[in-house]
């Protein structure tokens, strides 16, 4: 004879509460901040990936999937993801010390002129179009005027009134770099569209991963360096032909 299973004895003791539903205002707010359309010229940048190809680093899908996803993870997510995670905090709390010391960590590791200025020249167009924008809190954006603003950090402004989670923001700013940079690939090595959307999807697997890893950073563990890429910014500041920026 078979036995039967008692289903109460199946069943957790306490429920699980599925987690809370991004709003739907703050979801749009990111996907907003991550659509390439954003008027900041992260389309004019590829981040030494054009080097990379011009020295037979980056050949084909592959090679520039590859190149992206060791970019991600220890570049951005040691750097950039883990300050907008401890600026987006700053922004909230009114902490304007630790914004500052925030963004001149920022500025200050770098590693070529071209970096620098890329940060430089994308956060003071977002500072600009936050400017330009109905709800703009005048007082927070007077205060951001008296910075020599990275990129990074003003992300972390424009985002801070959604109300969306730490998680969710980098997020939405590491996919809307992978997408830039998947652009450049195509320009850069060249490549088809259906090369790019490839990249993309395996960028997209590696996201969350990074993000988790920059959430986990204390100060002390935060770091920049990537001697490869700086050396291969450095190359493409004289570089003979580019199309690119950085």
């Amino acid at each position: 004879m078979g036995t039967t299973m008692d289903m109460r004895t199946s069943l957790p003791t306490e429920a699980v509460d599925p987690p809370a539903a991004l709003q739907p205002a703050s979801l749009l707010q990111l996907l907003w901040l991550a659509s390439p359309a954003l008027p900041v010229g992260g389309f004019s940048y590829s981040e030494g990936l054009e080097a990379a190809v011009d020295t037979g680093h980056v050949r084909d899908a592959d090679s520039a999937a590859h190149w992206l996803t060791q970019q991600l993870h220890l570049a951005l997510a040691r750097s950039d993801l883990a300050v907008i995670a401890q600026a987006l905090r700053a922004w909230r709390a009114g902490d304007a010390a630790r914004v500052h010391a925030l963004n001149d960590w920022l500025l200050q590791t770098r590693e070529s002129a071209e970096l620098r200025l890329q940060t430089e020249q994308m956060g003071r167009s977002l500072r600009e179009w936050l400017r330009k924008l109905p709800q703009a809190d005048a007082a927070v954006l007077a205060f951001a005027a008296g910075l020599d603003p990275s990129y990074p950090v003003m992300f972390a402004l424009a985002a801070a009134g959604s109300g969306a989670p730490e998680r969710e923001v980098l997020l939405a700013y590491a996919f809307g770099w992978a997408e830039n940079l998947m652009q450049a690939a195509l320009k850069a090595v060249p490549l088809g569209q259906t090369a790019g959307q490839t990249i993309l999807s395996r960028l997209a697997a590696e996201i969350p991963a990074a993000v988790e890893h920059a959430l986990a950073l204390p100060d002390s563990a935060r770091q920049a360096y990537s001697p490869m890429l700086a050396i291969l910014s450095s190359r493409h500041e004289t570089q003979y032909s580019r199309l690119f920026r950085s």
